[in-house]
């Protein structure tokens, strides 16, 4: 049987959708599918919000979180604690730590960790941005809520290195035992970090 290939529209179509994190071909021409013949009115918003959205937003000057003013509302704010730095990878990092309602200090977003099997180094991620941030905007300490991955592990041991050279505290958040969870069904690995970063109660 003969399989006719796409249209070029509809093939730059799916091949676009296929760069969403965890989208693969299949589901990415059940997308376009879907766009084109169920909802036209949709794909002309995703087009019209992605549009507003390259245009319309920077970096903030200060935090590297995406801003529609040159410094955002965060860093701006006269109620945060200007002592606290912390220091992410995304913004949806950044999200998550303030849906907790648990930090009330600043935030610095590094878009990005070191992965040097892939190439990404200090340079990539200008870590050179977050140095001037510290002192242009001197801070008590320096908070690394990097992600306890490899990379995110690497990454906080080697900006904590260059903090520490410069004379600037630094801490990492810990890694523990989820709230209303069970010892019998955490992972060993997490069990002996909550040991390990254990406090005196």
């Amino acid at each position: 049987m003969v399989v006719l290939p796409d249209p070029e529209p509809l093939n730059e179509l799916i091949e676009s959708l296929t760069k969403l994190p965890g989208v693969g071909k299949r589901s990415a021409r059940r997308m376009a599918y879907h766009l084109l013949q169920y909802d036209r009115e949709g794909a002309k918003q995703i087009h019209d919000a992605l549009d507003h959205a390259l245009n319309d937003l920077v970096h903030c000057k200060m935090c590297n979180s995406f801003s529609q003013e040159e410094i955002c509302a965060i860093c701006q704010s006269p109620r945060r604690d200007h002592s606290l730095l912390c220091v992410v990878e995304t913004p949806s990092d950044l999200n998550m730590i303030e849906a907790s309602h648990g930090y009330h200090g600043l935030y610095y977003v590094l878009m990005g960790k070191l992965s040097p099997l892939d190439g990404v180094g200090a340079q990539t991620i200008n870590f050179e941005r977050l140095l001037k941030r510290v002192f242009e905007y001197p801070v008590k300490e320096v908070i690394l809520a990097t992600n306890f991955t490899a990379e995110g592990e690497t990454t906080a041991h080697y900006l904590g290195t260059v903090l520490k050279e410069q004379n600037i505290k630094v801490s990492r958040i810990a890694r523990g035992i989820p709230s209303g969870s069970e010892l019998e069904y955490v992972d060993a690995g997490t069990i002996a970090w909550a040991l390990n970063d254990r406090r005196s109660g």
